[in-house]
């Protein structure tokens, strides 16, 4: 019964959301917990005729699958999301899900690095070397401008507008976006461009990708990975860091000194201002931290 339903959400996902094809099986799984459930308890119901008491009984039964808290709220998120498609599209004449309660969830804050660990981090790579110098440019274009793993191992050099002042990017769901880029990240990018990617032999397909390993292949996200695990170590950092790591320091940096919040999200992505109210949490803790440093006055509650 439910099959055409799915069927049109995920139509709607891909065409209209543009979203990436793990992103929409991932919605399309939480919809079939729902129709799972409804199954599994003998509720031969179409989505119209679902009512806030059985979503309800089915948000119970999910908890009783000894999921975590985030995996539930996840699915519920899904629902409501497949819920608004059928509103959207007038299937049902009012949205169910509009009192569905999500289990709460506690948001851990990702590490952040210093703008001096950073520069630590810079300070163990060996400049003299190829593999050097491309890993400085590497690590300048993260910081510079909050690039996503998967954004910066397919990086092209077509996208490079330098004169500009921006980057241009491919993010998720193959959303595009203009980010600006900073003046050392440009210095790094042109001198790997001219001095250590002219002498790589670049496989076919490659030629527009900006940075490759010593064949001539495009990066893999394991070797930044493993780059950037080698360079922390050598640093004495002992936070987890991992390449987001950077993604995150950019962006708290960019709060802590002011930035405006939707800039911000324009400038990671993110399609939803709520993922990027997370800064605003740290931004507060930085606060927070500093006032009982350096306030003769300031006692924590």
């Amino acid at each position: 019964m439910w099959d055409s339903y799915i069927r049109g959400f995920r139509s709607y996902l891909q065409l209209e959301r543009s979203l990436s094809a793990n992103s929409i099986e991932a919605y399309l799984r939480d919809v079939e917990k729902l129709s799972q459930y409804l199954l599994s308890v003998g509720k031969n119901l179409s989505p119209d005729q679902v009512a806030l008491s059985d979503l309800q009984e089915c948000v119970q039964w999910i908890a009783t699958l000894g999921m975590t808290a985030t995996s539930q709220a996840r699915i519920i998120s899904g629902i409501k999301a497949f819920y608004r498609y059928l509103l959207l599209e007038d299937i049902v004449k009012k949205d169910p899900t509009l009192l569905l309660e999500a289990p709460k969830t506690s948001r851990l804050l990702p590490d952040v690095l210093s703008f001096e660990e950073i520069e630590m981090i810079i300070a163990q790579i060996k400049a003299g070397t190829p593999e050097g110098q491309r890993n400085r440019a590497i690590i300048e274009t993260m910081y510079s401008c909050g690039l996503r793993v998967s954004e910066l191992i397919n990086l092209k050099i077509s996208q490079l507008h330098f004169d500009a002042g921006f980057i241009r990017v491919i993010g998720k769901g193959d959303k595009e976006r203009l980010v600006p880029i900073g003046s050392d990240a440009v210095k790094y990018i042109n001198i790997y461009k001219e001095e250590v990617r002219v002498h790589v032999p670049v496989k076919p397909g490659q030629e527009d990708i900006l940075f490759l390993n010593r064949r001539g292949s495009a990066l893999t996200r394991v070797m930044i990975f493993l780059v950037i695990k080698d360079l922390v170590a050598a640093a004495g950092i002992e936070k987890q860091v991992s390449p987001h790591t950077f993604r995150h320091s950019f962006a708290t940096h960019l709060v802590e000194g002011g930035a405006d919040l939707r800039a911000v999200q324009d400038m990671l992505g993110h399609e939803s201002i709520t993922t990027t109210e997370i800064y605003t949490h740290l931004d507060r803790e930085y606060l927070r931290d500093t006032l009982q440093r350096f306030h003769p006055r300031f006692s924590p509650k």
